[in-house]
């Protein structure tokens, strides 16, 4: 007969070698107390990074509508182009 593996403690069988999760503060203030202690552990960007970061994206952005502009403009062209001999 096989074993069956118990979580630690005994009380539980284990679910698929998952990892116990650790007891820690139930309910609402618990999750603000720990959501309090994690921001406290972020490394916030300054300013300038911050807008230039921001530039980034919106460069990335703009060239991404661009293109898929051009390819949408090209693809109807084709596409008119084979189905305008079909009528």
């Amino acid at each position: 007969m096989a074993k069956v593996s118990t979580a630690p403690g005994g009380k539980e069988p284990a679910k698929g070698g998952s990892v116990p999760l650790p007891r820690s503060q139930r309910g609402v203030r618990g999750f603000l107390n720990e959501v309090q202690r994690e921001l406290k552990k972020v490394n916030w960007p300054s300013r300038p990074e911050t807008n230039r970061l921001t530039g980034v994206v919106l460069t990335v952005c703009l060239m991404c509508v661009a293109i898929l502009s051009l390819l949408g403009w090209a693809f109807g062209l084709i596409i008119d182009m084979l189905t305008k001999g079909a009528h």
